[in-house]
């Protein structure tokens, strides 16, 4: 009798297993998903925006009627800080001013005639295209206030090789980046004492290609040690180091004014457009591609692209080959709230501005609620992401010659808070 009993036990031990291990997971998606929305969770696993996560609970539309009705406003008195797109404005005007007084930047130097100047020196045009990024700031350092010639009196140093010129140069190539940084790295900590004094850490390189990540290999030191300043700045990578690296920000360089058109005026719901490049755009175009309120279009428009985003309310930002796109400053740039689908986007001056105050950030196993989170976004609330919007698109612009507050003066920031932090140390 005391076997049978004993068998009996023995059997329903796997069955009590399984229902523990349901229990488990339905507990781990409650956590990490919307499928299960509470009145306090937010719809991304790390920062959704809590003005959405308030409004979809109401299932409220879009209304741009005049005035904000009570609805509209949230009966449970839930806003955006209609005033505030950084983290402490107080704390980063003080050090921005600091930071103009004091930071001195030593740039190691090359002459024109050295066999890679195209390489090592700044371009002497305006830069262009999706890695504009590295050249324009390379390019405005060099003649900004910034710059020390004594190494002596450098509060960090600058690595001035550009990935980007590297991988076109017919010498280099892809396949040679490796090697020429490696080479690089020994050439200065030979001829130079600074490398060798902090074994790097206060050295910092910019590259807006994804390969920069991946160029240090051979020069471990360098990804360890010295800040890498990159777009590709995904937290999910090893080759990231958050708080030690920066964010760079992609930015298409647009010329003209800021457009801006009225809310009301926007006709689509959200917008994307772009290449069928990952499993996170496929899942979108899945889902969404023929969609009447949401426009995801892979291949040629029918109008042009600054037309499809200003007449947009939402843009859509979704993750490709890596985490970063330039859709994000597109979308500040033509006035449409960004919507952020990238999970383990370390996103460009997190450090300094508030983005729930000025996107929705939504995590990619919640495409399929993409709608019903954005149509949930009532009237106040997007006119205050949108004005927010207007705010911060100063922050993600590039100048030939510099603007207080641009991309190029908020990179530098985020190089003064790590500058900070070495002395710290």
């Amino acid at each position: 009798m005391c076997n049978i009993v004993t068998g009996q036990v023995f059997m329903l031990i796997p069955t009590a297993l399984a229902l523990m291990s349901c229990v488990f997971i339905l507990f781990y998606i409650s956590f990490t998903s919307n499928f299960f929305i509470h009145s306090h969770q937010t719809f991304s696993s790390f920062n959704t925006s809590l003005v959405a996560n308030a409004s979809i609970q109401r299932h409220t539309h879009l209304q741009f009627n005049g005035e904000p009705t009570e609805d509209s406003m949230g009966k449970e008195g839930n806003h955006v800080n209609e005033n505030e797109v950084f983290h402490d404005r107080d704390a980063f005007m003080d050090n921005y001013k600091e930071m103009n007084r004091s930071l001195k930047i030593y740039v190691y130097p090359h002459q024109k005639g050295d066999p890679f100047s195209n390489v090592l020196l700044p371009v002497d045009f305006e830069p262009s295209g999706n890695y504009a990024s590295e050249s324009y700031f390379k390019k405005i350092l060099a003649m900004s206030h910034f710059i020390t010639k004594d190494p002596s009196n450098a509060d960090l140093f600058f690595l001035p090789f550009s990935i980007a010129r590297l991988r076109h140069d017919p010498r280099v190539g892809i396949g040679g980046i490796k090697d020429f940084i490696k080479n690089y790295i020994f050439n200065i900590s030979h001829e130079y004492p600074y490398w060798n004094r902090t074994n790097g850490a206060d050295h910092f390189y910019v590259a807006c290609h994804s390969i920069g990540l991946f160029a240090l290999e051979k020069v471990i030191d360098v990804k360890i040690n010295a800040i890498q300043v990159v777009c590709s700045s995904s937290y999910f990578v090893s080759a990231y180091i958050p708080h030690k690296d920066a964010s760079l920000p992609q930015i298409w360089p647009r010329l003209g004014g800021n457009p801006n058109l009225e809310p009301y005026k926007r006709e689509k719901l959200g917008f994307f457009g772009g290449s069928l490049n990952s499993p996170v755009r496929e899942k979108l175009l899945e889902w969404w591609g023929n969609d009447s309120d949401i426009f995801v279009h892979f291949g040629r428009l029918e109008r042009s692209y600054a037309e499809e985003l200003i007449n947009s309310k939402f843009c859509l930002h979704v993750k490709g080959y890596e985490v970063n796109t330039a859709r994000i400053a597109d979308a500040l740039f033509y006035g449409c709230v960004p919507v952020i689908i990238a999970n383990h986007y370390d996103l460009p001056f997190a450090d300094i501005l508030d983005w729930k105050h000025f996107s929705v950030i939504v995590t990619t196993l919640d495409i399929p609620l993409l709608k019903k989170i954005l149509q949930g976004i009532t009237q106040q609330e997007y006119l205050v992401l949108q004005s927010n919007v207007f705010k911060v698109r100063e922050h993600f612009q590039w100048h030939v010659s510099p603007v207080d507050f641009d991309a190029f003066y908020m990179v530098v920031y985020e190089l003064w808070l790590r500058r900070s932090s070495l002395r710290l140390h």
